[in-house]
Parts: C-alpha cells; structure tokens; sequence
C-alpha cells in the first residue's frame, strides 16, 4: 500500500498553490491595457493609466523628424500613428523582457550604415520606466529599429519617397 507522510503531502501542496499562482500571474491583462478614471470621470471619459511615451526622431528625412508625444490604451497624442505605433510596442512585450532592450552584447552584425537618423524614446511602458536611444549604425540597430516601425518613422530604402 503506498502511504504518503505529511511533510512531502504539505511540499506538494505548496508546490501547486505556487504554480497556481504563477499561472494567474501570467494570465493577468498587460499592465498598459489598464486605464484610470479621470477628473471628469462622471462625463464618461478614460485616461490612459501610464502607457505615456516621448519620441524624439532626429535626421529621419524630410517630415520624419521631430518630437510626439504617444498614449496607449486607448491610444492618443501627437504621433502620427498612434495606434500603429502602440501595436509595434505590444508586439515586442513579452513577460519578463524588455521591448526596448538594446542589442545583446557580443552580437555579430553587419556592417552596413543604415543613414544618420536617431530616435531617444523616454516615458513608462507597462509600468516599467522607458529610456532608449535608438540609431542605424549597423545591421543589427537597423533591424532594432524597424520592429518597432511605426513608433520609429521608417527610413532607408523603403521609406524614402
């Protein structure tokens, strides 16, 4: 007959409260789908609950530059793109990683020059502070910077009129 004693039952048991509680942890919404009642709340209006970035674009091209301010959830602002621009961030979030993470060091990159153009994107994002600075000095920052085409303007090639 198999007899289970209490301390491995008690482990047991904790084990599976603990990957319980791992599991609703994952399964929780983003944090930047969560909004907040404003001031005015009782007319019926939103505000986004921290999802607030800055983007600076500099030597992007003809109408590519300048500084927009980008709300998501819902999505808002001066970017010309706001709710592309969100959707470009929300793919790259993943649980536990950073969507704005800079290029892993000790990578192998070409050596191409994607042009001059940069970006500085500051501001909170899933409730985690944002402060990035992107460039297209080699084939590994230029794909950094095409994922997240249209928070970036896209430039080289293909976006070049």
């Amino acid at each position: 007959m198999f007899q289970v004693s209490r301390i491995p039952a008690a482990r047991l048991l904790g084990a599976v409260a603990l990957s319980v509680a791992s599991l609703a942890s994952l399964s929780a919404a983003h944090p930047a789908a969560a909004t907040s009642a404003g001031a005015d709340a009782g007319a019926g209006a939103v505000v986004p609950a921290g999802d607030h970035l800055t983007v600076t674009v500099r030597d992007a091209g003809v109408g590519a530059g300048g500084t927009f301010e980008l709300y998501c959830n819902p999505g808002g602002g001066t970017h010309p793109d706001p709710e592309g621009a969100c959707a470009a961030v929300e793919r790259d979030t993943r649980w536990g990683q950073d969507a704005f993470a800079p290029v892993p060091e000790g990578s192998v990159c070409t050596m191409q020059y994607g042009g001059p153009a940069t970006a500085h994107v500051t501001g909170t994002w899933a409730g985690r502070p944002v402060d990035v600075t992107y460039d297209r000095r080699d084939g590994c920052e230029i794909s950094r910077w095409d994922r997240m085409v249209p928070l970036l303007p896209e430039v080289g090639a293909r976006g070049r009129s």
